[in-house]
């Protein structure tokens, strides 16, 4: 339906682009669609981590932000526009993709242009999203709940791979504590890991403070490179960062991007033995 058939734009480069393979996944991209303006900004700095560091940074992007805390958040294009900005970033930059679903018939449209269909947390045991998803035979990637211990993720993975999931990854993001912040317990990374062997820290995410400040949720990206360093240390092989090239103009998640121009330096930290 939106998917491009054509041969991306970088292939006809007179300069070959080589992609290197890595073992360790990273995405990173905008929370949300705010303009295909952005789209492009954040394709070209990752087409250019790329290429300097043999990485395959994955974009994301949402097409709908469906859990604001308020009704009159920003919540992007929405589906249809939303999956054509994105199926022209995968065209003019040969980037894979990662969205977020939230209702079970968004998936097969959502597979025609992504390559990983995301799992928000709060639905993470969504039955027929999960079967959904894994019907496409596009990776899912199930982030972990706020209310769940990374062990309990096994359940999540079950569904998903019994309704023929190819491959299923799981996402830590930190747990609510009931005082208005995230509180991130990295023995669920190695928890994780004995259910499916790519697990990847959500950077961004878990540095939220989610009380509702002015109707909006709060956040500190000062801890963005503790949070992907120490997930390291326990063994996490993806890291997920939301970016923007001005976080605090940002529509959605504006206190947890971390800012674009310092992507390349954390990647390089990452990819370092």
């Amino acid at each position: 339906m939106y998917f491009c058939k054509e041969k991306c734009a970088w292939q006809n480069a007179r300069t070959p682009y080589y992609i290197y393979m890595k073992d360790t996944v990273f995405i990173a991209g905008p929370c949300v669609i705010e303009s295909a303006e952005l789209l492009d900004q954040v394709a070209r700095q990752l087409v250019g981590i790329n290429r300097r560091l043999g990485t395959d940074i994955i974009f994301k992007a949402s097409f709908d932000k469906a859990n604001r805390t308020s009704v009159h958040s920003f919540r992007g294009p929405g589906l249809e526009q939303g999956l054509r900005m994105l199926a022209d970033v995968k065209l003019k930059y040969g980037l894979r993709l990662l969205t977020d679903i939230h209702e079970s018939w968004q998936a097969a449209p959502v597979a025609e242009v992504c390559d990983v269909l995301q799992i928000p947390a709060f639905l993470c045991r969504q039955t027929d999203l999960l079967v959904a998803a894994a019907r496409t035979g596009r990776t899912v990637n199930i982030k972990k709940a706020q209310f769940l211990a990374g062990r309990d993720m096994r359940y999540p993975v079950e569904k998903a791979q019994d309704a023929g999931a190819r491959e299923v990854w799981l996402t830590e993001r930190g747990n609510m504590m009931g005082y208005g912040t995230l509180v991130v317990d990295f023995r669920n990374i190695s928890d994780m890991l004995s259910i499916v062997p790519t697990v990847i820290m959500d950077c961004t995410h878990s540095v939220q403070r989610p009380d509702a400040q002015g109707g909006k949720t709060g956040g500190d990206r000062r801890f963005v490179e503790p949070m992907a360093l120490a997930a390291k240390a326990f063994g996490a092989t993806g890291y997920f960062m939301e970016v923007h090239p001005k976080p605090d103009e940002g529509l959605s998640d504006a206190a947890n991007m971390l800012e674009l121009d310092k992507l390349e330096a954390l990647v390089g930290k990452l990819l370092k033995e």
